[in-house]
């Protein structure tokens, strides 16, 4: 056989060889500039975590402040954890109508073009959500100070209570993924998480202490997820007192509790997640 057939016999039964994309680290990192470059060209989209918590706590703290008996006293400290924990919730939110508009445009589809893996889409959407939920963190942590909350606890308590946070953060995160991959459009998200995400932040001990609920809403309220967290960050940074013994478990062991939800949710919904995503973008 010829040299000439020899060619052709190859280049018919071998493809060429797919050029290598960049590590995985850096695909995520290239994924996470991209989604904070959409911030910085459209500001307007930093409202939620901005302007949004400051509101919540000036109206709280000084419209129902006056109305709200909290344990420790004031009602103020008792309140920031709480917001803080309502906004790394809403990591969730913005996850999902991230994720959701990238799917609807096409642009995911772009992206499994490319050379990368298609969990850095996921990972870097994820991580740039965790960065701007925590500008609303600092934003309201800088608010606090000025309304007169503070951490009365050691530089080890106020950053457990802030690795908390971020650690819920990252189990709401797989919430956002789910439902942004489940659902067709942006607008179906956006009702779906808003009828649903927004309500349980407030059945919870964000706001409000469960003591004053009913019974039944009381036990719903002392389950929350959220209200462990909230109670965890509340005991580690000094802002109110442990719970009391009639209280349900998770608040008795907050800290403890929190980890257990992250894990718990982390298991059963990453998966769920994974699959939704990778049913969505395949074909």
């Amino acid at each position: 056989m010829s040299s000439a057939n020899i060619s052709g016999v190859i280049t018919e039964t071998e493809e060429p060889a797919r050029p290598l994309g960049p590590g995985f680290g850096r695909q995520v990192s290239t994924m996470v500039r991209r989604n904070l470059t959409h911030i910085k060209r459209q500001p307007e989209n930093l409202t939620d975590v901005t302007i949004q918590p400051i509101m919540f706590v000036v109206l709280f703290a000084y419209v129902f402040g006056g109305a709200i008996s909290a344990p420790g006293g004031s009602y103020r400290e008792w309140l920031l954890p709480g917001i803080m924990a309502q906004t790394m919730t809403f990591a969730a939110f913005i996850v999902a109508a991230g994720l959701s508009q990238d799917l609807e445009k096409g642009i995911v589809d772009r992206f499994r073009s490319l050379p990368i893996s298609r969990a850095s889409v996921l990972v870097g959407r994820s991580v740039s959500s965790i960065i701007h939920s925590m500008i609303g963190i600092i934003v309201m942590s800088i608010t606090g100070l000025f309304i007169g909350w503070k951490i009365h606890g050691n530089i080890a308590e106020a950053l457990g209570g802030y690795l908390l946070l971020l650690g819920f953060g990252f189990a709401m995160i797989w919430i956002g993924i789910l439902v942004g991959s489940a659902l067709k459009s942006v607008e179906a998200v956006n009702g779906v998480m808003f009828v649903t995400v927004f309500p349980v932040t407030f059945l919870a001990n964000t706001f409000a202490p469960p003591e004053s609920m009913p019974t039944w809403l009381r036990t719903i309220a002392e389950w929350n997820p959220i209200s462990a967290v909230v109670q965890g960050m509340r005991e580690l940074w000094g802002n109110a007192p442990v719970a009391g013994p009639d209280a349900a478990l998770p608040l008795q062991h907050p800290v403890v509790a929190t980890l257990i939800w992250v894990v718990v949710l982390t298991a059963v919904l990453a998966p769920l997640s994974l699959r939704a995503f990778n049913r969505r973008t395949s074909g």
